[in-house]
């Protein structure tokens, strides 16, 4: 009679663990504790697997101190934590960069007589990795490697990933080289990791040869592998061979996200074919994929750049028909796209409408206003635009200097430029030059000189 209570009540933990899980997967904390509470008023006791969900659950949603707190609880009701807990709490104080507590939480693991595995180690090394800490990275692996722990796939895989993040590509070839040599066997996830890593330095043929090495190894390139080499012969404009790669993925049966079409379609109306690039726009609708804002703006980009407005202005209803909502980027290309079409009016309305809707950045849209101006002739509504902005940058003052210079208000020129350099920030060389060039030849020579002395006495200052 006893066992068949305790096998009742052990079925009943397991059965408010999955409850638990569940609940907390689909971010439902409330529902998940008061799961519990019920589950402890029927006589079913929580386990420490039901408080490391919680852990897990409150660190992603909430934050690591909501996580942490939960320890407190784990010893109120006489439970331990375990491994599983202290990896759950440095994962969450990874996931926001906080190096520093992951390595208390690690310390303080230790000093509880809990011994770290494979896995505290892995997540110390990815930590230190997203904090732009390559070289402690590197020791932690190391400390992998020499110590009783055995690397898992997931351990190089950081590493790697780690490596090629950072900017150090060659190297994360060369220890995937040197593991193989070893004996290691690359998972298609290892090999996406590098496809990925030298397509961002543009290794565009090392990258070939890794996807023959894919197929060579037994391993399917999966839609991930095709598209990130898709996406990189589309930056480096190799159209044709973009396009060919996008047949054989076609012909696979590979299907591929919103933002892959939309390069696609971007590339193809750089190329002049819009017929093929309706096509595709057509193809992509049939296959049901939702546009989210971040494709759009792709879209809405490439017209812009096309001289394309009506089309542009066209995916705006879209984007307001389905719902969504426009961000900074999308009236920042639009400004930028009416301002190179000439259409100031149009582009100081979307600013307007910017500031109205309270955007928290608007200096790019801002810039490209200025640029506008001046490029129609208009510098002195340039100039009230440049005194309206709270914050300026390098290309504020470039844009407005070179107009300046073209309008052959050099004076002007010279004195933004000085206290643009006086506050500390660069201005193109090429403004610089323009202005001295332009008070030499206008009648000026030791205004000139002056300024040129000036320039020099600034950049000093600044260092």
């Amino acid at each position: 009679m006893k066992r068949k209570r305790r096998m009742v009540r052990r079925l009943s933990t397991r059965l408010l663990n999955v409850c638990v899980a569940s609940l907390c997967k689909a971010h439902k904390l409330e529902k998940a504790e008061t799961v519990i509470i019920d589950g402890i008023r029927l006589g079913v006791l929580p386990d420490v697997v039901t408080y490391n969900c919680l852990i897990d659950a409150y660190c992603r949603v909430i934050g690591i101190d909501a996580g942490y707190c939960i320890l407190h609880r784990m010893g109120e009701a006489g439970i331990t934590p375990d491994i599983i807990s202290y990896n759950s709490l440095i994962a969450g104080a990874t996931r926001k960069c906080q190096i520093a507590r992951s390595l208390d939480l690690f310390d303080e693991m230790i000093q509880r007589g809990i011994a770290p595995d494979v896995w505290s180690y892995n997540t110390l090394m990815h930590g230190f990795f997203k904090s732009g800490k390559p070289d402690v990275a590197n020791r932690v692996f190391r400390d992998i490697i020499l110590g009783e722990h055995s690397p898992s796939a997931a351990t190089f895989n950081i590493m790697m990933n780690g490596l090629c993040k950072n900017g150090y590509t060659k190297n994360a070839f060369m220890l995937f080289r040197d593991l193989q040599r070893h004996g290691f066997v690359p998972e298609l996830v290892t090999y996406n990791i590098l496809v990925n890593g030298l397509c961002k330095i543009g290794r565009l043929e090392s990258a070939r040869r890794i996807l023959k090495e894919i197929w060579a190894s037994g391993h399917v390139p999966n839609a991930i592998t095709y598209t990130t080499i898709l996406k990189c012969l589309l930056r480096k404009k190799k159209f044709e061979e973009g396009l060919e790669l996008l047949l054989e993925m076609k012909c696979k049966g590979y299907t591929f996200d919103g933002f892959a079409y939309c390069t696609v379609i971007g590339a193809l109306i750089k190329i002049g074919k819009v017929k093929e690039a309706t096509e595709y726009r057509e193809d992509m609708m049939r296959t049901g994929i939702e546009l989210d804002i971040v494709s759009y703006n792709t879209l809405i980009n490439m017209y812009c750049k096309d001289g394309k407005l009506e089309e542009a202005y066209k995916l705006l209803d879209e984007i307001e028909k389905k719902g969504l909502e426009c961000d900074k980027y999308t009236h920042t290309i639009m400004i930028d796209g009416l301002c190179k079409a000439g259409n100031i009016d149009g582009a100081a309305q979307h600013l307007r409408y910017m500031n109205m809707m309270g955007f928290d950045s608007n200096l790019v849209a801002f810039n490209c206003l200025v640029d506008g101006l001046c490029k129609v002739g208009q510098i002195d509504d340039a100039m009230k635009v440049y005194k309206s902005m709270e914050v300026r940058d390098s290309f504020t003052y470039s844009s407005l200097v070179h107009n300046l210079c073209r309008d052959g208000r050099y004076h002007s020129a010279a004195k933004l430029l000085l206290s643009c350099l006086r506050s500390g920030m660069k201005i193109l060389k090429s403004a610089q030059r323009a202005v001295l060039l332009g008070l030499r030849y206008s009648g000026f020579p030791r205004e000139a000189k002056k300024l040129k002395s000036k320039i020099r006495i600034a950049r000093i200052l600044s260092y």
